[in-house]
């Protein structure tokens, strides 16, 4: 490890980085220097240009059975750096590592990041991995979560320290959001007394979404963004007659140029990880119809809670839908109220300053 007082700064490694990951770099400026070990070109892609960032070339394979010698070459390749950061499945091993022989080989701080197991893990049925976990986190600094269902996970199952668990939800550049998007800015165009209901792929369920958006007058189009399976819902559009009304946009660049546009956000499924969609239509001001158990039950505004439906349940979810496209009041006030606790829970500076003190904690250096 480098001396801090030195004059370098200190050598982060990453390990298997997600692109927010690396679009937090920026925030540290040239604090910090950096190595990444990835495979993912479009996670290198994300790293801010002008800063110390080069990709690791000759780092351990992260594939194979955890050997004592192999675990010994992982443990070795990160004793150059002043901090660790690894996340997700893929990078544990490197964590295991970590325990073995942080202290043999007095190695840095390692701080591990889960943000979404997804359904083919089955968190709670996967008793290798819940094992797996439960040592070799054991040493860590931190372990970073950023949702409530991935939190009780750690504590319970993991059976990780309260101290050590860090609840840290993405954070969304609410001032961005905040500002009005023009009709005509976005490559679809809101026309004068159109009313948009907007969702995301990623959410889950569009055809139960779709069925209950048909209720609906004319003058509502149903904006899909994110990139999904259309297989069920597009035979129904097509029954339903809803083809002018219903519309894919795609992967999004630039989400703050749309989601003032909606007039209602809308979820019917169960999305995994951290609804990042639902707080962006949040810090844009706008009011969250979803279901009121899950994740998004807990990021909404409180309230909010009587625009929420009991999942599966339809009939509760287009009776919401309805009530509150003709109320255009309860639509402002939902969205108020969404908007302030955006503000208050989710600012993305914020989420970036608790980052940077656990790190900074982490190596005993301000950050």
């Amino acid at each position: 490890m480098s001396k801090h007082s030195d004059g370098i700064p200190p050598h982060v490694l990453h390990v298997c980085p997600d692109r927010e990951a690396m679009e937090r770099i920026a925030s540290y400026g040239r604090k910090l220097r950096h190595t990444v070990v990835t495979g993912d070109e479009l996670v290198m892609q994300a790293a801010p240009r002008g800063l110390t960032i080069k990709q690791a070339s000759h780092f351990p394979s992260l594939q194979g059975l955890p050997s004592p010698g192999r675990m010994q070459k992982l443990a070795r390749a990160m004793t150059p750096f002043d901090l660790v950061l690894t996340h997700g499945w893929d990078a544990l091993d490197v964590a295991m590592a970590h325990t073995l022989f942080k202290d043999a080989m007095q190695l840095p701080p390692l701080v591990h990041h889960e943000s979404d197991l997804g359904e083919k893990e089955a968190v709670r049925l996967s008793k290798k991995r819940t094992w797996y976990r439960r040592i070799a986190l054991g040493k860590s600094s931190g372990l970073v979560v950023p949702s409530e269902k991935l939190e009780e996970i750690a504590l319970v199952d993991w059976q990780q320290p309260l101290g050590r668990v860090k609840r840290i939800a993405p954070g969304v550049d609410t001032k961005a959001f905040a500002k009005k998007p023009k009709a005509d800015g976005f490559r679809m165009i809101k026309r004068e007394g159109e009313r948009w209901l907007g969702t995301h792929a990623a959410s889950g369920d569009l055809p139960t979404l779709a069925s209950a958006f048909a209720a609906l007058g004319k003058d509502w189009q149903l904006i899909i963004l994110g990139e999904g399976d259309r297989s069920e819902i597009e035979p129904l559009v097509d029954r339903m007659e809803m083809n002018d009304r219903v519309h894919w946009l795609g992967s999004v660049g630039t989400p703050e140029k749309v989601f003032g546009l909606f007039d209602i956000f809308a979820v019917a499924g169960h999305a995994d990880g951290f609804p990042v969609p639902v707080v962006q239509a949040m810090a844009a001001g706008v009011p969250v119809v979803a279901p009121d158990d899950g994740e998004i039950a807990h990021t909404v505004a409180e309230s909010t809670r009587e625009w929420l439906f009991q999942h599966g349940n339809e009939a509760a979810l287009t009776e919401k839908l309805v009530t509150l496209s003709r109320d255009p009041q309860a639509r402002r006030d939902a969205g108020e109220a969404n908007r302030a606790h955006a503000v208050a829970a989710y600012d993305r500076e914020k989420s970036l300053a608790t980052y940077r003190r656990l790190y900074g904690s982490a190596m005993q250096f301000e950050l």
